[in-house]
């Protein structure tokens, strides 16, 4: 391409010649035609203004009325600006630049315009627009039957229509929008990229659902104030509900939006959430506050409530982290309800422990640090809460080194922990640890860890009368002990092909040596919930937490097996455990290691390519090979269909004093089947099938029913959708059993929550 001037003789000049000139005067003569490519570009005499580069097929020149003429692949460039169109003519009298056919033009904002009749200006400005559709950079749609564009990008278009959707499917061919907005006119701001209706109607697919008078929004889909889209739901504790949140952007790195909920069966109530960034990090709280009655279920905190009166409920919730410095960051998560049911009877959330931490932590290459508290609100029924102790603080420091003379990796250890209650035992407690491992390969490719372990605790607790269990009471007062391990892991791995693929099969054995230890003079806060499991086998010590300590002489014994091949992925393990020591343990019967010899516990996994995944847990008796624990999670489909299977299945025949390892059996199911591209339909269900023999409390009867959802939901690039219908059936205070109907819609760049 050359260089022209002046920026809108460009067309007389081609007219002249084949061959472009570095400069000419906009000629004199009768019409002439150059047949051809024909390309070249313009600018103005002032060396700052843009360029114009252009070319066509053909490009014509009338004298008489001063028009030039491009025709066939015409292409106008202008900095960051492009318009293609099939003719364009420039007329020298009027100034009047108009392109026709197929126009395809792209501003400096990055958004095209299509249409087939366009005005222009000597900036590649558009005026005059005739069946005109513009798609956003960021993604929206305006479509109009006319409208005007200024030169600084303003467009004022009427009998216009806006949709976030695309409007061609994936064959390319076009299709109609799940949802617009079409409005007598619409003014389009481009310097704030905002989007204004008068008139303005939303139609989901082309039906007319809500007028919208006055609305307006970006065009980019920022964030930005507003209302949000509306959420409805009927449920037996609170009848029919309508929520709807206003959003206030306070600046670019925060944010509050306030939700405001009316019920048909109870008082309305409000939320808010506030966000915020900082340089630092971010954080974040949401509260919920409403008047209503409620029932007491228990514990302290509702006691001599009058299940009629009505009173303040609520809940806040907070969390965020600062990271203060490459190594220092600190982390907090709050929450507290008012009572024990508000968050179920609302349907905010079904946990039934809420948990406040914070954390101070400073982590590098070879050390950690943390300073921690926390605290546990209960929400079961039934339970104290003054029996739930508060941890503050809670201190651990790990640092690894590795020693220059005998090699392997040693690890340091110091941990502190207070936990006081306020209806129990109060309990405190400090450790320091070093631990030692060897890492070694033999020739024979045997893979050898050689582990080396000290360890002294120092204990204090008081009103241990309070704990109900005896075995995890301890002495009062002072205690301290001192733990010494060794202990020797040999794994051997064997690799081979076998069905077209590849197979490992790793026998292992390990040899754990542990003198005996204090365990019933220390009191047990964090070692309760033990059993044999395929993640501890090969544990040092099967007690989770620091509490107690397996102690004595073992030899642990299993193998895995893992066979890979295109598409397959299968993987098992199983093992036993053998105690050498004749002493007796404080490990209760059910738990799989109360005896010499261990059951048996085992893990297979499954994977065939994205289609299919399985896993089995299992647990045999070792006399009778009865099955203890039996579980497994099975998923078969892809992200649009698919079901999911899980079971659960302990049969531990644990005394019921210990309330941590109760019997249970449960099976979970969820689906969802898609069909016509953009639908699908979906549902779950919950069951406990736990029978008298071995529920303590004697309630159960085998089956029943906890809550099954069922829904149907559609989903595209600009649409969402769903109709839900759940069904609780347990009652816990004023979370009554019932169903519950919800509908969401979602429309991008129109509120989406």
């Amino acid at each position: 391409m050359a260089t022209f001037r002046p920026v809108l003789a460009v067309f007389g000049v081609l007219a002249l010649a084949a061959a472009p000139a570095s400069a000419q005067e906009v000629p004199a003569s009768p019409p002439q035609e150059a047949n051809g490519a024909a390309s070249s570009a313009a600018g103005s005499t002032s060396n700052s203004a843009p360029e114009i580069r252009f070319q066509s097929d053909r490009v014509t020149y009338a004298s008489d009325a001063e028009t030039v003429t491009a025709t066939g692949n015409v292409v106008l460039r202008r900095a960051d600006q492009t318009v293609r169109a099939d003719v364009v003519t420039w007329n020298r009298k009027s100034g009047l630049i108009e392109a026709s056919g197929n126009i395809r033009f792209v501003d400096e904002g990055g958004n095209v315009l299509y249409t087939d009749k366009v005005e222009l200006t000597d900036e590649l400005k558009a005026g005059a627009i005739e069946d005109m559709l513009l798609v956003l950079r960021q993604g929206g749609r305006l479509a109009a039957r006319s409208g005007t564009r200024a030169a600084n990008g303003d467009m004022v278009l009427r009998d216009a229509a806006f949709s976030g959707c695309s409007v061609e499917g994936e064959d390319g061919c076009a299709k109609r929008p799940s949802w617009e907005v079409t409005a007598v006119a619409v003014t389009y701001d481009a310097k704030d990229q905002r989007v204004h209706y008068k008139g303005a109607l939303l139609r989901v697919f082309g039906l007319p659902i809500l007028p919208l008078p006055g609305l307006a929004h970006t065009s980019d889909f920022r964030a930005e104030s507003g209302l949000l889209i509306p959420d409805f739901r009927f449920s037996a504790a609170n009848g029919a509900e309508i929520n709807d949140t206003y959003y206030w952007r306070l600046a670019n790195n925060k944010d509050l939006a306030v939700t405001g909920y009316v019920f048909t069966g109870a008082l309305p109530m409000v939320s808010a959430r506030y966000r915020q960034l900082t340089d630092h990090g971010a954080f974040q709280a949401t509260a919920y506050l409403t008047r209503s009655a409620r029932i007491d279920i228990g514990g302290s905190n509702v006691a001599g409530a009058n299940p009629q009166e009505q009173v303040f409920r609520g809940y806040f919730e907070s969390n965020g982290r600062l990271q203060l410095s490459e190594n220092w960051s600190l982390t907090g998560y709050g929450r507290y309800a008012s009572d024990r049911t508000f968050l179920r009877r609302y349907d905010i959330s079904r946990d039934d422990r809420l948990r406040s931490t914070i954390n101070l932590e400073r982590i590098d290459a070879n050390s950690y640090f943390s300073l921690a508290g926390w605290a546990v609100q209960t929400l079961r029924s039934g339970d104290r809460q003054g029996l739930v102790p508060i941890a503050l603080p809670a201190i651990e420091y790990r640092r690894r080194i590795a020693p220059p003379s005998i090699g392997g990796t040693l690890e340091l250890q110091l941990n502190s922990l207070a936990l006081t209650r306020t209806g129990g035992q109060d309990t405190q407690r400090a450790f320091a640890k070093a631990q030692w491992d060897l890492r070694t390969l033999t020739g024979w490719g045997q893979e050898i860890t050689f582990t080396a372990l000290a360890r002294g605790d120092v204990y204090h607790s008081s009103q241990n009368e309070l704990t109900t269990n005896a075995l995890y009471r301890g002495v009062p007062g002072w205690q301290g002990r001192g733990i010494a391990t060794a202990a020797v892991d040999i794994k051997w791995p064997l690799i081979g092909s076998a069905f077209g693929g590849t197979q490992v099969f790793t026998p292992r054995v390990q040899l754990v040596a542990i003198p005996h230890i204090r365990n019933l003079a220390i009191l047990n806060e964090d070692s309760r919930s033990v059993e044999l499991e395929d993640s501890n086998l090969f544990s040092l010590n099967r007690f989770p937490g620091y509490d107690r300590i397996e102690d004595g002489v073992r030899v642990t014994y299993g193998a895995d097996w893992q066979f890979t091949r295109p598409g397959w992925r299968v993987s098992t393990t199983v093992g036993q455990s053998y105690r050498l020591s004749t002493q007796k343990t404080l490990l209760p019967d059910g738990t799989g290691l109360s005896s010499r010899a261990s059951d048996i516990v085992g893990r297979t996994d499954l994977r065939f390519r994205d289609i299919v995944q399985f896993t089995h847990r299992f647990r045999l008796d070792k006399d009778n090979l009865k099955l203890r624990r039996n579980e497994f999670d099975a998923t078969i489909g892809n992200h649009r269909t698919y079901a999911e299977v899980g079971y659960l299945r302990l049969n531990r025949d644990i005394p019921a004093t210990f309330e941590d390892l109760r019997d249970r059996e449960e099976v979970r199911f969820s689906a969802r089947v898609a069909f016509a591209r953009r639908w699908s339909v979906f549902g779950s269900a919950v069951a406990n099938l736990t029978n008298r023999v071995d529920d303590p409390t004697k309630t159960k009867d085998g089956f029943q029913m906890l809550r099954h959802r069922l829904g149907f939901a559609y989903a595209d690039d600009c649409l969402d959708l769903a109709l839900t219908w759940r069904r609780d059936y347990i009652t816990n205070g004023d979370a009554t059993r019932g169903s519950t109907i919800q509908f969401n819609i979602a429309f991008k760049g129109l509120g989406v929550r």
